[in-house]
Formats: C-alpha cells, structure tokens, sequence
C-alpha cells in the first residue's frame, strides 16, 4: 500500500482542463477534483468557444476553478499549454472533461511520483464508465508499425493490478512533473500545437523518453471514463477528427522515430501498413487527402522539433 504524504511536506498539484461544449460532463468532474483526498492547489479550465452552456455552470464553482475563455477554439493542445501557463505547481494533472476521478487518484499517483524522481509521468486505472470491470487504458503502447495504440483497452480490469512502467500515459488523466513539462517544450509547447487535437500525448511520451524520463502505470489511482464519440468507432469521428489523427500519426513519427539500423527494418512495415491505408482512403475516407496538403507543408517544421529534439538527447547522453 502506498504510505500517505506528509501534509506539511506535500508537493503542489494544480489540474487543467480543457472544454468544449461538455456541458454535459464538466459538473461531475469539477466535484470528483474537488473531492480529491489530497489538495489540489488551482483547477484551471480553459474552454475552447464552447456554444453550450459549460461556461455558466464551470463559472458556478468559486476558488480553486479558474475559467479562462476563448474566443475561438484553440484545439487541446493549445487550450492546455494555456492552462499549464497558469499554474507553476509542482505536478499538472492534464484532464479531459469526460473522465471521473476516483477520491485518492492524485494522491496515489503523486505519491509514487515523489518516491520515483525519474518518473516524469503517471497515470492510474481508466475504465469505462458504463463498464467499469473493463479497461478504458493504461497508458501508451506501441505496436509493431510504431502506431500508438491504448494499452489494455477492453481488457478486464482484474488484470490489470500491478503497477508497471508503460510507453507514456493517455492525456485524458495524466499526471505530469512540472520539471519533465519544462525538459521536453520546445519553444514553451510542451503539446505540439501544430497537432491541435489527438496524439498529442504520444508525441509527449516520445519525446519525454528520447530524454530519459519514465511513465508509469498505477492501478490503486483510479477512474471512470466516458469517452463519448470514441466509442462508435472510427465512422463516428467527425473528419476534423479523423485528418488530425492521420496527419498526426505522421508528423509523430518524423519528429521521434530514431534514424538507423531500426527505422530501415520498420520501413518495409511503414509501406505495406500506409499504402494498404491509403487505398482505404481513396476508396471510404477521400476525405482525407487533403491531409497530405498540410503534412507536406508542415513537414520543415518538423523536421526542425526532430533536430532540436535528437540534438538535446545526443548532449544529455555525453
């Protein structure tokens, strides 16, 4: 069993959250943050134009929610650099409006946290919220074409009650050292804003690996998660959705696959996996091609955040 914190010596824990349009949800996660058995120093929502009524009912809450509204929807990304900018705390607990989190959550994550320094990242047991015996996540995994995939997903939960060290942490509950955000931002993004929305978190993961910090899963932290759209599959992802997850998928790997001996034996795969992709697109997702027009485009970019990134991993490693 994890030992409690000492009160008079606990780290600060600030969380940020982003909305748009989560009327629906925002009230129950606001409660689950403030219910938390271990202080949470500032809550800061950043909503992103929403055209419900999330704003009134987060502007409900006094101190510690902050609401920060924008004028246009700055994407996940940017909302929670935004956010992060608010807080200097010791610990950002990164989380999505949809996700319920359990009374001792931050507690017991930033207690392992605290007795592991090399831990830049945690996150504790996701599951559904209409089923709660079956996994949501429990982090990051990468498969054999380098996709990023959620480790457990649908999986029983009773098999997954052992800690362990995983690729990175979903963005949906993530709890990150301020020390490991301030590592990895280039250019103060500590999420690639050229993402907007979706794989953020993996490029997050990636690169806080490539410069030696460690993520963590912890099963006694737990929480419920919706999920909403994500559920119906692919074919209910609005399109806005699907071309940031394709176009992602890309700038990801141009950003954090290592040059070498293993990219040349992952090329064969790469082929195979995004021609058989993208004649799926021509033929269901035509939709999708316009992603090409900005991949190449931002391609440069890119290429300058791997160079950054690869530079600051060949220093730390002399």
């Amino acid at each position: 069993m994890i030992s409690l914190l000492k009160q008079d010596s606990a780290p600060t824990v600030s969380v940020c959250i982003v909305t748009y349009n989560s009327s629906e949800d925002i009230e129950d996660c606001l409660h689950a943050v403030l219910q938390q058995s271990f202080p949470v120093e500032s809550v800061i929502v950043v909503d992103n134009d929403s055209k419900d009524d999330t704003c009134n009912k987060v502007a409900q809450f006094g101190p510690p929610v902050q609401l920060h509204r924008n004028r246009v929807n700055n994407g996940f990304a940017g909302g929670q650099n935004q956010a992060i900018s608010h807080t200097d705390s010791d610990y950002v607990v990164v989380l999505n409006p949809d996700v319920r989190l359990q009374a001792d959550y931050i507690r017991e994550i930033v207690s392992f946290m605290e007795a592991n320094p090399q831990a830049g990242s945690a996150a504790g047991q996701l599951v559904f919220a209409d089923r709660p015996d079956l996994m949501d996540s429990a982090g990051i995994a990468i498969a054999r074409d380098h996709n990023a995939v959620e480790l457990a997903a649908g999986e029983p939960a009773s098999n997954w009650s052992e800690s362990r060290e995983v690729f990175g942490v979903s963005g949906a509950a993530a709890v990150y050292r301020m020390a490991m955000i301030g590592d990895i931002s280039y250019k103060d993004q500590f999420f690639d804003e050229d993402y907007f929305a979706y794989k953020e978190d993996v490029d997050v993961a990636w690169r806080a690996r490539h410069l030696g910090w460690q993520a963590w899963y912890i099963p006694a932290a737990k929480a419920l998660h919706r999920r909403g759209w994500k559920k119906g599959g692919r074919r209910s992802m609005p399109l806005f959705v699907r071309r940031h997850s394709y176009q992602n998928r890309f700038f990801t790997l141009i950003k954090n696959e290592p040059a070498g001996w293993s990219l040349l034996q992952l090329f064969p795969v790469l082929i195979v996996k995004e021609l058989g992709k993208l004649a799926y697109i021509l033929l269901r997702e035509p939709g999708l091609l316009a992603c090409w027009l900005t991949i190449i485009r931002k391609c440069p970019d890119m290429l300058r955040k791997r160079k950054w990134l690869f530079a600051k991993k060949r220093e730390r490693s002399t």
